[in-house]
């Protein structure tokens, strides 16, 4: 059984299930929960644990006594053979400082390095609606974008504004209905265009090189995120280059 656990309730959960749909195999099991918080509420509740449990207890307690409980016949990580999360970077987040958002996503990022392990962290830059910050695909001048720190508070207006497209229906797909192959076939594409747009871009952020890395570790996401310290973050303008997680997990997780 593979867990995912997604920063949302809504958009991450329906991203998931279209790349479920196109490109898991139909006998993987997988678990999806939403912590419904940011990484940095995330890594406050994990500190005051000290040591004394996992990401699964913590979702165990937060759905405690619902009716509807994802987790009721699991009670910590090692039951799951996989785990994957999936955050936003936020860092024009105003209830704490820029250097310690910094130092707390350091620590999530060798905490949740391994996904048979603690899992695997997965960070949105500057949040999940990055997935849509592109012109009609493929977009040659992705690579490009970026956006200051002072303007990320307004980035879901930014991208609306933007983007080629007017929604999210460009990448997703209705599990639930009967699928044209039409649409099925156009959605799939999109998904490929995203994918080498990010992990172009990756590269790029990473290691000055706007080419598919000989090694997927090239573009790590610690390698992901000191990069954008150094050369975004960290400077006068105080800005990050958008980037997309869900791409960059579709790369390292297939073949």
């Amino acid at each position: 059984m593979i867990l995912f656990i997604f920063e949302g309730e809504k958009r991450e959960p329906l991203l998931f299930k279209t790349l479920e749909y196109l490109f898991f195999s139909k006998n993987e099991l997988s678990l999806v929960c939403s912590f419904g918080n940011n990484i940095y509420e995330l890594y406050k509740q994990l500190s005051e644990m000290k040591n004394d449990g996992d990401v699964v207890s913590i979702l165990r307690e937060k759905f405690k006594g619902k009716k509807e409980n994802p987790l009721k016949n699991f009670s910590k990580s090692s039951d799951f053979a996989e785990i994957y999360l999936f955050f936003d970077y936020d860092l024009h987040n105003k209830n704490i400082s820029l250097s310690l958002i910094n130092s707390q996503m350091k620590e999530m990022l060798s905490y949740f390095d391994n996904e048979t392990d603690n899992g695997k962290l997965y960070i949105n830059y500057p949040m999940v609606e990055s997935i849509r910050y592109t012109k009609e695909l493929p977009d040659p001048n992705y690579c490009k974008y970026i956006v200051e720190r002072k303007k990320c508070c307004d980035f879901k207006n930014i991208v609306q504004e933007f983007s080629h497209y007017g929604s999210l229906d460009f990448i997703l797909i209705d599990h639930r209905k009967i699928v044209k192959k039409e649409q099925e076939n156009c959605v799939r594409q999109n998904w490929k265009y995203l994918k080498e747009q990010n992990v172009l871009k990756a590269n790029c952020i990473c290691h000055d090189d706007n080419s598919f890395p000989d090694n997927k570790d090239r573009i790590a996401q610690k390698i992901i995120f000191e990069a954008q310290l150094q050369k975004y973050v960290n400077t006068e303008y105080c800005s990050v280059a958008i980037l997309n997680a869900f791409p960059i997990f579709l790369y390292e997780y297939f073949k």
